[in-house]
């Protein structure tokens, strides 16, 4: 048996979740006909405390659709350098929306107030307008780091001062949520718009949901269209979010503890070096001595466990719903061996 820790996006949706997508009621979700997509919105936005939701095929999409939304051609957004929304969509930010990017270096992934503040453009028509911030949480090259609330809701004031937008790649904010013991309706009250992500820890094979006013996701809508994210019978997907919300929250305060017995047994190693705090579901650690990241990653697939190398001296692994606690035990004999 493989234990797959490349990504939680490996995850593969349970028997039951598979037989509530069997059994669910579909229609036409571009005619806005699917009542299994309805629902599922619905669920989300209630969740949160917003108005409305809007699914679609993916994070990066949602994301997307976001930016163009909260901005015009030739505007700014500030974000984080290694944020997902500038490192891995493709240059979608300048390609869809016509933007620049103002990065910040930030505490892994997380930036602050005061960087906000001072990344805000004068009102100079030799420079692009800022009007928009994007957060990730939680951090994904930030080891599954997590925002302190206290430190959003500063950023969400100089926002608010300086007429900006607020939008959160939420990607994994599930995580966040279950390690810090928060709950949905205070992101709600905080951001612009939120991108949720249910084909990670979720477990579901597909999706995400952005959330924000009415108005913002009428309008996300025709611009899902216009990127081809319009789909018909794809209730059977959002069936299967459904069942996430309803069994698979609370599930990946599990997931964290794998992360942490395994980066436990790793630091025991003379060939691990530095290694990002763990705080969800995401080991980042550095290696040495006799191994590289792609030298470590080969050794572990030898024992069918997979991880993925993340640059010239790190690798990555992601606990997940499909990392069962027997596979976890198993890798745990095997470092220790190593």
């Amino acid at each position: 048996m493989i234990t797959d820790l490349r990504s939680d996006t490996f995850t593969q949706p349970t028997a039951a979740m598979l037989e509530a997508m069997f059994r669910a009621p579909v229609g036409d979700d571009v005619f806005g006909e699917d009542p299994s997509i309805n629902t599922f919105e619905a669920m989300v936005a209630d969740l949160f405390n917003m108005e409305a939701g809007l699914f679609c095929p993916s994070g990066t999409m949602t994301n997307q659709i976001a930016i163009k939304c909260h901005t015009q051609p030739g505007d700014e957004v500030i974000c984080e350098r290694l944020s997902h929304v500038y490192q891995y969509e493709g240059g979608g930010i300048a390609f869809n929306s016509g933007c620049s990017v103002h990065l910040i270096d930030g505490d892994r992934g997380r930036i602050n107030a005061a960087q906000v503040r001072q990344a805000i453009n004068p009102d100079d028509l030799h420079k692009p307008a800022t009007t928009l911030v994007s957060l990730e949480n939680t951090g994904n090259r930030g080891g599954g780091s997590c925002y302190d609330f206290a430190d959003i809701l500063a950023i969400r004031e100089v926002c608010s001062q300086h007429g900006l937008g607020l939008h959160l790649d939420g990607a994994r904010l599930w995580n966040a949520l279950v390690a810090k013991s928060e709950t949905p309706g205070q992101y709600g009250q905080v951001f612009d718009s939120i991108s949720v992500c249910f084909s990670k820890g979720m477990g579901t094979p597909v999706g995400s949901v952005l959330l924000g006013t009415k108005d913002f996701i009428r309008r996300a809508r025709r611009i899902r269209k216009v990127f081809g994210g319009g789909m018909r019978q794809a209730g059977y997907l959002a069936a299967a979010g459904i069942y996430a919300l309803q069994n698979n929250i609370s599930r990946l305060a599990e997931d964290h503890a794998h992360a942490a017995q395994i980066a436990g047994a790793l630091l025991k190693k003379s060939f691990v070096g530095k290694m990002m705090p763990i705080e969800t579901n995401i080991i980042i650690f550095e290696v040495k001595e006799n191994y590289t990241p792609a030298s470590f990653v080969a050794r572990l697939k030898a024992f069918d466990v997979l991880c993925l190398p993340i640059g010239s001296t790190q690798v990555r692994m992601v606990t997940h719903l499909g990392v069962t606690p027997a596979m976890v035990e198993q890798l745990l004999q095997i470092i220790g061996q190593l």
